[in-house]
């Protein structure tokens, strides 16, 4: 029989699937017939004629753990599509979801040496649908690993409370991550989050430092996030950017801000602007940082000669029709998704998960 554990989050964007990831390539070590469900997913995409949940194409094109008799769809069983909640509210489910979801799970379990299952937030999260993660991880009578964020009270906090629901279902608390701790505070905090949380009999599994690059986004998941469909040059739109600045005040009073993997946010017709940072990027100013790409705004189509100059720079450069404050509130409201193409990023997942999760216990937690 298969061994199964569930991945489940204190709070939205704690890091559960990123920390999914480096669990799975950890334990793929120990597990040749590794499988993976999310069996409510609110995110998704439309894979080999399926709606399925983002992160199971993830962990599919990642790890390639699809079995040879199960379809993707059984990876992702129940996508919140839009007005499903609506729905489901007024007439009722329209068929037996909890069915489906143990029916997915079995078909992925049958030849299998352990099944991952990711939750969908916190305990609370599809209680909605009457398919809260509590009930979910209740229903395939899994154990759970908990994840929480930064901090010392924040996470110890979250974690009992999550607790409550799960204990509430009759689910067993395996253990906890605590992810996204600050490097500088990281010591102090490690050592006593893990007091506070064994002190309440809780198994601590890993403590991991926060990661800034994995929050970066590209000038590519910009322009998908605004929706832009003018690109109007550049040769890079992988770039990270790791700071996004407003172009809309004077030219030297920019410059004070401007700094290595900039994106910058310009109106279209703020020529001085964008002449200004494509000479910064160039390198033909004293102050010479990598820019990252720039957002024009207001769909102001600059002049043949500022296209060239543009074009010379090599910088990155969409055209967005809105104006330059929805441009940033948009912009700042972002959180990047893991891709498979983000070699990089996955790499220090899984170097990070290694190193800082203890996986001896892990393995010992799993039933």
């Amino acid at each position: 029989m298969a061994k199964k554990i569930f991945i489940a989050a204190t709070m939205q964007n704690d890091g559960k699937t990123t920390v999914s990831l480096g669990l799975i390539a950890a334990l793929k070590k120990h597990f040749g017939r590794l499988r993976f469900i999310k069996p409510i997913g609110q995110k998704y995409l439309l894979e080999q004629g399926y709606t399925v949940d983002e992160d199971s194409v993830l962990i599919e094109e990642v790890f390639g753990v699809k079995c040879s008799e199960c379809t993707i769809k059984d990876m992702s069983p129940i996508t919140i599509e839009k007005g499903f909640t609506e729905r489901y509210i007024e007439n009722g489910p329209a068929q037996d979801y909890a069915k489906l979801i143990k029916n997915s799970y079995e078909t992925l379990a049958r030849n299998a040496d352990l099944v991952i299952i990711e939750g969908t937030g916190h305990a609370g999260v599809g209680s909605v649908i009457d398919l809260s993660n509590a009930s979910v991880a209740s229903l395939l009578g899994a154990d759970v690993i908990l994840i929480s964020s930064g901090g010392i009270g924040k996470p110890i906090d979250e974690i009992m409370l999550n607790k409550a629901l799960f204990d509430r279902e009759g689910v067993n608390l395996a253990g906890v991550i605590v992810n996204k701790v600050l490097p500088e505070r990281y010591d102090k905090v490690a050592r006593l989050v893990r007091m506070g949380l064994e002190k309440k009999g809780l198994n601590v599994l890993g403590v991991l430092p926060y990661q800034k690059i994995l929050d970066m986004p590209t000038m590519c998941e910009i322009r998908e996030w605004l929706n832009i469909d003018r690109f109007l040059t550049g040769d890079d739109l992988d770039l990270q950017i790791e700071h996004v600045l407003v172009g809309a005040m004077e030219v030297h009073a920019a410059l004070k801000f401007i700094e290595n993997n900039t994106m910058m946010i310009i109106p279209g017709d703020r020529i001085d602007m964008i002449q200004a940072v494509c000479q910064i990027h160039m390198g033909k100013l004293a102050k010479n940082c990598r820019i990252s790409g720039i957002v024009l705004s207001g769909g102001i189509m600059p002049e043949a000669d500022i296209l060239n100059l543009l074009a010379d720079s090599g910088i990155p450069t969409l055209l967005a029709k809105e104006d330059t404050y929805s441009v940033a509130l948009r912009v700042n409201s972002l959180i990047p998704k893991l891709k498979s193409q983000d070699i990089h990023k996955i790499k220090l997942i899984i170097d990070i998960v290694e190193k800082y999760v203890d996986i001896d216990k892990v393995l010992a937690s799993l039933k």
